[in-house]
């Protein structure tokens, strides 16, 4: 096995411009106080707001659980695997898989389970442990993986989404805005890309003893659960899904845009091109208007849909995490938001790997 990142010496982790340093508003001292007291220094945010990134540009992509077996001989190999339904339409926790042992076909099947399942919460994994380089060969199964265009990420592999709060560092909730009555922001992650999302990953590496979870909502569910004649008047529609607000926070506070904002146009209802399932793909945080809507007309549409997601506990999980629990889940066909409700003086530092899958199919 591979050593663990968190044993490998990382003395140049947080060498970063002047600029960085007074985004972060932390000097020397407590960087390095930050440092000694991450687990894995390795993934703390680096921000470079000299770094910058073409735009990106169309790839053919073929999602790797097309074929997969059902049956999934190559995931649930041995007698000591075990699942656990969290809900009826969504979430599966899994033990006695990891993912790190997986081959080529045991990851198809990976794949194909989180399509049917939406969120996979695999427990017990050494996948934290076995590399940066290892980690990222395992996404990238799963499609090219997207190159955050203003979150933190880690020096010198930018594939990583890093995830960091503590008691000197909380973006996250700036990003949000402290004037709310909650804390959720649902969302499905990048949006706004031409090409969205697929099986994504998500590992903690420092974690509150409580709270710090993550709600999932099942998009296929909720779409399910609308009269037939609403469901045929929303599909056909487009919605623009746009990364500017983003953009503007990250200039606002002085970080990284690595290229220039994107919006895109998707359909309102898309189709799994795996299992077929129809889902609704709109979310709060990235989808601005409906197409060929007045704005009064888009903003009552969207309202209903955002407040129908949200309010859906019904279809709705609360992923927990372990030492050791990876989450792997479907973006076409949810939505997620971060449960900000642990003390501001502990820290939450998680990573996400985002591989991009094809160009949202219309139902």
């Amino acid at each position: 096995m591979a050593p663990s990142v968190a044993d490998i010496d990382q003395s140049n982790t947080q060498t970063v411009t002047s600029e960085v340093l007074k985004l972060q508003l932390k000097d020397d001292s407590q960087n390095k106080q930050q440092d000694k007291g991450a687990s894995y220094p390795a993934y703390l945010p680096y921000f470079d707001v000299t770094e910058k990134f073409p735009p990106t540009e169309i790839f053919e992509f073929s999602d790797p659980a097309i074929g997969a077996d059902p049956k999934k001989p190559h995931l649930f190999f041995t007698g000591d695997v075990k699942t656990n339904h969290l809900s009826p339409y969504i979430g599966t926790e899994i033990t006695g898989v990891q993912i790190s042992q997986l081959s080529k076909e045991g990851l198809n099947e990976l794949g194909l389970y989180a399509a049917e399942r939406k969120v996979l919460v695999l427990r017990d994994q050494d996948f934290k442990d076995i590399g940066i380089e290892k980690q990222i060969e395992l996404a990238s199964h799963f499609g090219k993986i997207q190159r955050h265009p203003t979150s933190g990420n880690v020096k010198g592999y930018p594939e990583f989404h890093v995830v960091y709060r503590d008691a000197t560092d909380n973006i996250f909730r700036e990003y949000g805005g402290d004037n709310r009555t909650n804390k959720t922001s649902w969302h499905s992650d990048i949006s706004y890309e031409k090409q969205t999302p697929g099986t994504t990953f998500f590992w903690i590496l420092d974690q509150p003893d409580v709270g710090g979870s993550t709600l999932f909502s099942s998009q296929v569910e909720a779409y399910n659960r609308l009269s037939p004649e609403f469901q045929k008047r929303l599909e056909g529609l487009k919605a623009v899904h746009s990364a500017v607000y983003q953009a503007e926070f990250a200039r606002k506070r002085g970080g990284p845009v690595r290229r220039e904002p994107v919006e895109s146009e998707h359909p309102v209802v898309r189709r799994h091109p795996v299992t077929g399932e129809k889902a609704l793909y709109v979310n709060q945080g990235f989808t601005t208007r409906i197409v060929g809507f007045k704005d009064e007309e888009s903003e009552y549409l969207l309202k209903f849909l955002f407040d129908h997601i949200a309010k859906g506990a019904d279809f709705h999980i609360r992923a927990t995490y372990k030492p050791g629990t990876v989450v792997v889940w479907d973006n076409r066909v949810t939505t997620h938001s971060a449960v900000d409700d642990f003390s501001d003086n502990v820290r939450r530092h998680a990573v996400r790997l985002t591989p991009q899958a094809e160009i949202p199919i219309p139902a």
